[in-house]
């Protein structure tokens, strides 16, 4: 089959701002050093952000989301989210995570325009596939296809990323994956609770 000259333009386009991107890339490295605490500059971004876009496959660019984005499309989506997504992009999409802020580049706020205009196919395709070179990984089982139906509600979900409210962030914050630390001392407050530390505490003496 003939490749136009458009998908070539494009292929060549995308190919040389890769090149010049690691040029640059190269350059700052010989002046602050092999570390993800530089922000990428504004030519890094540029070219990250319109390589992602343009190797996106026309055919999942044009992919639309088989589900409703009722209620339970919604919870499905945001249970996930704050179960997977939340520790690198924020219950509320907005990146600003420990892990998120130290990722090359900084995981980016999901409530903005950047991401908001992508087509509902592109997300998916991000998702289930990752952005090489970056912190996002691949997720969901390989052998679905197109047909990951948690995929599609963590898309809807982000669509609905801008109008969250604080009663679901507050049921975000229930789910979100806890430390040992963490519940360690969940499990101290409920042993005090419930008298057990006392007991404890009594057979040591």
């Amino acid at each position: 089959m003939a490749v136009s000259w458009g998908t070539t333009r494009i292929w060549a386009i995308a190919i040389l701002l890769v090149i010049a991107s690691g040029i640059l890339f190269a350059l700052r490295l010989r002046q602050t050093g092999l570390s993800t605490r530089t922000p990428p500059g504004p030519f890094e971004k540029l070219a990250a952000t319109q390589v992602r876009v343009w190797l996106v496959p026309a055919k999942a660019r044009t992919s639309l989301n088989p589900l409703v984005a009722n209620a339970e499309t919604l919870t499905q989506g945001r249970n996930h989210w704050a179960d997977h997504c939340a520790t690198c992009h924020a219950n509320n999409g907005n990146g600003d995570t420990e892990m998120g802020r130290h990722f090359y580049p900084p995981a980016p706020d999901m409530r903005t325009a950047a991401t908001q205009s992508l087509s509902d196919g592109e997300l998916y395709y991000i998702i289930r596939n990752g952005v090489p070179l970056t912190g996002m990984p691949a997720w969901g089982d390989s052998s679905l296809g197109d047909s990951d139906s948690q995929t599609w509600a963590l898309v809807s979900f982000i669509r609905h990323l801008p109008l969250l409210t604080p009663d679901e962030l507050a049921e975000m914050e229930k789910l979100n994956p806890k430390s040992a630390a963490e519940r360690e001392e969940e499990q101290a407050e409920e042993d005090f609770l419930n008298g057990r530390s006392n007991t404890k505490n009594a057979t040591q003496h």
